[in-house]
């Protein structure tokens, strides 16, 4: 047993104080709209980061083999909870979207959870087969399959994503082929195409990355085109702490997922590439933490949760930046979202109990 990753607590810190600095100025924006205030959003993520970081503490000290133990009762708890959205009088609609359960004047989003209980229990099944690797195929498309109905009708196509990212990674760490991964990424795929056949705005997304120069900037193309504008007029060095004129009134969603857009126009072409750079550092590390870990279940676990964080918030800059569809991902650490800030923390605190297990070569 040793101390845990020092460089990967420091990069934690790095993006829980500079993604609240770019979350303070994005708020501004909301000066611009009669209906909304900067102060309690400000309230609200300062104190879903210190839940977070007592979650973090708390995982960080807690043996990650006992989360191998309990990890089916975790999933199959996080999976009842995202369900319970559905309950009448119980979940909360916003935007067309039943995804939130009211805790007094604030929002629990349990699809969060879920997404730390499908990692948990899934890097404990193929854990458990790494000598017939191929055996954890099956168990995968299950594990999605049964989160993937509960969250398609929400909708949360998006977490879905980001879920499946995660367990092709973890599935091809344990020992899988490179055939049966391109099966289960063709299935993905197939499955995907399917559902923007039946979800017309998916569809309509798709169409606008691939032909955006024929989009209706007003319309399909419209926050896409005010991202880009903000984003080129930030130039290298950007305008500066404040200074974005996108986020009053013409980006929508300034502190959510069009945060990116907003540090890219004050901070510059310099300041957007240092995201980059933190995110990927975070990424590295990460994946050396899971390479000297010292049993199979831990290095999944990792890689797992390195994938959730990571390809979240690498997926936001992409489409902001016009290099994937839009999603409505937030970019973990800066976006608001309380839920997803408690457990991007918790995460990060398993992250590192496995840290002082590792390997000392």
């Amino acid at each position: 047993m040793r101390n845990f990753n020092r460089p990967l607590l420091v990069t934690l810190i790095i993006l829980i104080l500079g993604g609240f600095f770019i979350f303070t100025s994005a708020s501004l924006g909301l000066l611009a709209r009669e209906d909304a205030s900067v102060v309690p959003n400000l309230i609200y993520q300062l104190t879903a980061a210190l839940l977070g970081t007592a979650f973090l503490i708390g995982a960080s000290k807690l043996n990650y083999h006992l989360w191998q133990k309990y990890s089916i009762f975790i999933f199959v708890l996080a999976l009842l909870l995202t369900a319970s959205v559905f309950i009448p009088g119980f979940g909360i609609e916003h935007g067309g979207a039943r995804r939130w359960i009211p805790i007094g004047p604030l929002s629990f989003q349990p699809a969060e959870f879920l997404k730390l209980g499908f990692v948990l229990y899934f890097a404990a099944c193929a854990a458990k087969g790494m000598e017939r690797p191929l055996g954890s195929g099956p168990s995968l498309i299950a594990l999605l399959a049964l989160a993937g109905v509960v969250l398609l009708f929400q909708p949360n196509t998006s977490i879905l994503v980001i879920m499946s990212l995660a367990g092709l990674a973890m599935f091809f760490v344990s020992g899988a082929k490179k055939r049966h991964l391109a099966i289960l990424c063709c299935i993905g795929l197939l499955g995907f195409l399917l559902l923007a056949y039946e979800r017309p705005y998916i569809k309509d997304r798709i169409l606008t990355f691939w032909k955006f120069e024929e989009s209706n900037l007003l319309d399909e193309g419209y926050q896409i085109d005010q991202s880009l504008i903000a984003i080129g007029s930030g130039g290298f060095m950007g305008r500066g702490f404040g200074q974005s004129i996108q986020k009053f009134g013409y980006l929508p969603e300034p502190i959510g997922d069009s945060i990116f857009a907003v540090a890219a126009e004050e901070f510059g072409f310099i300041g957007s590439a240092l995201i980059v750079i933190v995110l990927t550092v975070f990424a590295v590390i990460g994946l050396r933490i899971a390479s000297h870990a010292t049993d199979a279940y831990g290095r999944l676990v990792v890689i797992g949760i390195v994938i959730l964080i990571t390809s979240q918030s690498l997926l936001n800059i992409a489409a902001m930046t016009g290099l994937a569809p839009l999603s409505g991902i937030p970019i973990v650490f800066m976006s608001k979202g309380g839920t997803a800030l408690v457990f991007a923390l918790l995460e990060v605190g398993i992250m590192l109990n496995v840290s002082k297990y590792q390997k000392l070569t």
